[in-house]
């Protein structure tokens, strides 16, 4: 579990591994050690700081609870009955990720609160869209020294997710590292554990050509290309807690610490339809980089994106930054955050379903055929960004 205090069952316990029982009057080399006892703190790593954070956390794990999650919390492994959650044959279907450099936003505004619904939502949309139910989650969280304060507020938007998500919040890290982290910094990683039952699982093999693309709006830059996004910034010399050029009413760190959409309530309903052959998340890679992962050999896609709904925020990147259409789209989710492939005769009832879910959906394209050596995907249109 590494140094500081460990979580299992979402109560995170100290541990110190590795460290063996100081003998007092040894030596090591010729320094002795018949001086004043070296303890834990000394070396940076504060135990009560962890056991203070376990006592902050419990409500926050306690608001995730479903049907198969053990309820008894303090044991070293968390606890999941796939009977008891309603399953019959299931096949498991797992992800882990984390927040990229996203995480900096957060550190450097104070704005701690909903980073943890970022790190949900990187893993449960990728499970979700194999057709499965996320069922539980897991989190590790590392620091250099531990603030109590800051560490309850990213849990409790974990634990946020996992209540959009549907997901039980059964278990995790907190990991104190002294000299691997810059004082203030913190990293992220999330695991999440979803089933389907057997037979149930997407992408469908009935994927042909003339298939539609619905997609499902993002609610900003979600989690990936902050690297880009930082560089931005830093060269146009904004700060923070200036108003955001493209949402005045901000500021540029408020705005762009927008938290990933989580996908996981209307994709599992309209999948429930029978009407999905395949659903996509638009992660790092964009468009062009997630959507041909579901799709079969032989074919490919053809992108509308004059009928992607722009965004201001994707406007203000590319002309801030210079970028150039092609970059964006393998950068950026440019307003796509997810993407249902789905018969002809079923789009509209598929575009209809999300849209009365609370999604912003739009048909964005077709599945087409590709002999050998064509390119997988093409676009009809400019991207509404770069005009």
């Amino acid at each position: 579990m590494g140094e500081g205090a460990g979580r299992a069952r979402c109560k995170r316990r100290p541990h110190s591994h590795g460290e063996r029982d100081r003998v007092r009057g040894a030596t090591y080399g010729s320094m002795s050690m018949t001086s004043k006892p070296g303890t834990y703190a000394e070396a940076g790593v504060d135990i009560e700081a962890g056991d203070a954070l376990v006592e902050r956390i419990k409500p926050f794990a306690k608001a995730t609870a479903r049907l198969g999650a053990a309820a008894a919390l303090g044991g070293f492994g968390g606890l999941f009955d796939l009977k008891a959650a309603g399953f019959a044959d299931p096949i498991l279907v797992a992800s882990n990720d984390g927040v990229g450099t996203k995480v900096k936003i957060a550190v450097e505004t104070g704005l701690h609160d909903t980073i943890g619904i970022d790190l949900v939502a990187m893993c449960v949309n990728d499970v979700v869209v194999q057709g499965a139910e996320p069922l539980f989650f897991l989190d590790y969280f590392a620091s250099g020294k531990l603030v109590t304060d800051v560490a309850a507020r990213v849990i409790a938007g974990i634990a946020e997710g996992c209540r959009q998500a549907g997901a039980a919040l059964i278990g995790g890290e907190t990991a104190e590292m002294p000299g691997i982290y810059a004082p203030g910094d913190y990293d992220l990683a999330g695991f999440c554990v979803g089933a389907a039952e057997r037979g149930n699982l997407l992408p469908r093999e009935d994927i042909a050509p003339g298939d539609l693309l619905i997609g499902v709006a993002s609610s900003g830059v979600h989690s990936n290309g902050f690297s880009l996004v930082r560089k931005i910034v830093r060269d146009t010399g904004l700060s923070w807690l200036d108003a955001a050029p493209f949402d005045p009413d901000r500021s540029l760190g408020q705005a762009l610490i927008e938290p990933t959409r989580i996908y996981v309530r209307p994709a599992l309903a309209a999948h429930k339809t029978g009407k999905v052959k395949a659903f996509a998340h638009i992660t790092g890679g964009g468009l062009p980089g997630n959507v041909p992962r579901v799709v079969p050999g032989g074919l490919g896609i053809d992108i509308d994106l004059g009928a992607i709904a722009s965004q201001p925020v994707f406007h203000w990147l590319a002309k801030a930054g210079s970028i150039g259409q092609d970059e964006m789209l393998k950068t950026f989710n440019c307003g796509v955050g997810f993407v249902a492939v789905v018969a002809p005769h079923d789009a509209t009832a598929v575009d209809a379903f999300f849209k009365a879910e609370g999604e912003r959906a739009f048909p964005i394209g077709m599945v087409e055929r590709r002999n050998a050596g064509d390119p997988i995907v093409t676009y009809a249109g400019k991207l509404g960004a770069c005009q």
